[in-house]
C-alpha cells in the first residue's frame, strides 16, 4: 500500500509540536483522529514512530529518519499542487491545433494572438498537414481541435462551421479578366496551376466540370504559396482561397462566375473536455472576420 500524505502530515505535525492535541488543533481535526493517522502510518511501516517522554510526544529513532523523507514528500506534494493552480484557475493550459496550410498562415495567427492576449499562459501548438491526416490525429486525441475545409466526417466528431470565404480566379498582373468574372469555360482554356487534393480541390473540380471533360491542370502543387509565386511570374492561372490573397499584391484577382465559396470548420471529438483554453480558442475562431 502507498504512503498516505495525510498520515505523513499528521506525523510531522505531532513531531514538530510535541503534542497530538496541538497537531489536531493545527489540522482542524480531533485528537483521536490524529492518533489514528499516526497509528495507521506506524502499522503501514511496521515501526514505532512517536513515543511519549513525560508529557511530550517525540519521534523515535525511526521517526527521526522518516521525518527527513516525510518533509520532502510533503514539500513536493505542495509544489505539485501549486503548479496545478494556474490550470485550476484557468490561467494556463495547452491547445493543440491541426490545420491546413492556408488557415495556419492567414487565419490562425490572428486568432491565436487574440487568445494569448486573453490567456497569456496558454500554450498553443499548430500542426500543419493534409485534412485526412489531421482528422486521424484528432481521432487519436493527439490534437485537441482541427481547422479544416468542410465537409469533414467522422462518427466521433462534432463539426462547427465558422468561416466562409470566396475562392477567386488568380492571374498574372495585367491579365484581362472577363466582365462579371471568368466562368468555367474561360478558366478551362487557361493554363491552370491547381492545389492538389482535399475538399477545396474537389470543390474547384466540380465548379470547372463540363460534360465529357476531365480537368487536367498544367501543374499541381501541395503549397498555395508556391502557386501564388508561379502565377505571379506568369506561368498560369489558378483558383485560390481569398484568405491567401489578402496581401498578394503580385497577382490579379476576380470573383468567379458563378461565385465559388468554401467553408472552414472547427472539428472536435464528441467526448473532448472543453478546457478554458480550448473554449477561448474556439471563441476567437468564431469571431474571425477575415
Amino acid at each position: 500500500m502507498p504512503l498516505h500524505l495525510d498520515q505523513l502530515a499528521a506525523f510531522v505535525n505531532v513531531a514538530d509540536l510535541g503534542s497530538f492535541t496541538a497537531a489536531a488543533d493545527k489540522e482542524g481535526l480531533t485528537q483521536p483522529a490524529v492518533s489514528l493517522q499516526v497509528k495507521g502510518l506506524e502499522q503501514r511501516l511496521g515501526v514505532r514512530l512517536i513515543e511519549r517522554v513525560g508529557r511530550r510526544a517525540q519521534p523515535t529513532a525511526a521517526g527521526l529518519d522518516l521525518l527527513v523523507h516525510a518533509r520532502r514528500l510533503l514539500q513536493e506534494s505542495a509544489a505539485a499542487e501549486e503548479a496545478m493552480m494556474p490550470y485550476r484557475d484557468g490561467a494556463s493550459g495547452r491547445v493543440r491545433i491541426g490545420s491546413g496550410g492556408t488557415a495556419s498562415i492567414h487565419l490562425l495567427p490572428r486568432a491565436i494572438a487574440v487568445a494569448r492576449k486573453s490567456m497569456p499562459g496558454l500554450e498553443i501548438t499548430v500542426r500543419i498537414g493534409d485534412a485526412d491526416d489531421i482528422l486521424r490525429d484528432l481521432e487519436a486525441n493527439s490534437l485537441d481541435i482541427a481547422v479544416v475545409a468542410l465537409p469533414a466526417s467522422g462518427r466521433n466528431f462534432e463539426i462547427e462551421p465558422f468561416y466562409e470565404e470566396e475562392l477567386l480566379a488568380v492571374a498574372p498582373t495585367g491579365s484581362l479578366m472577363p466582365e462579371g468574372g471568368p466562368d468555367a469555360a474561360f478558366m478551362r482554356d487557361r493554363t491552370l496551376l491547381l492545389y492538389e487534393g482535399g475538399n477545396t480541390r474537389r470543390a474547384i473540380d466540380a465548379w470547372l466540370a463540363a460534360p465529357d471533360t476531365r480537368i487536367r491542370p498544367a501543374m499541381e502543387f501541395g503549397s498555395i504559396e508556391a502557386i501564388k509565386e508561379l502565377v505571379a511570374v506568369g506561368l498560369g492561372w489558378s483558383i485560390l482561397p481569398g484568405l491567401a490573397l489578402k496581401r498578394a499584391g503580385l497577382v490579379a484577382t476576380s470573383s468567379l462566375n458563378p461565385r465559388l465559396t468554401r467553408r472552414l470548420g472547427m472539428v472536435l471529438r464528441r467526448d473532448k473536455h472543453l478546457t478554458r483554453g480550448l473554449r477561448e480558442m474556439m471563441k476567437c475562431l468564431r469571431a474571425f472576420k477575415g
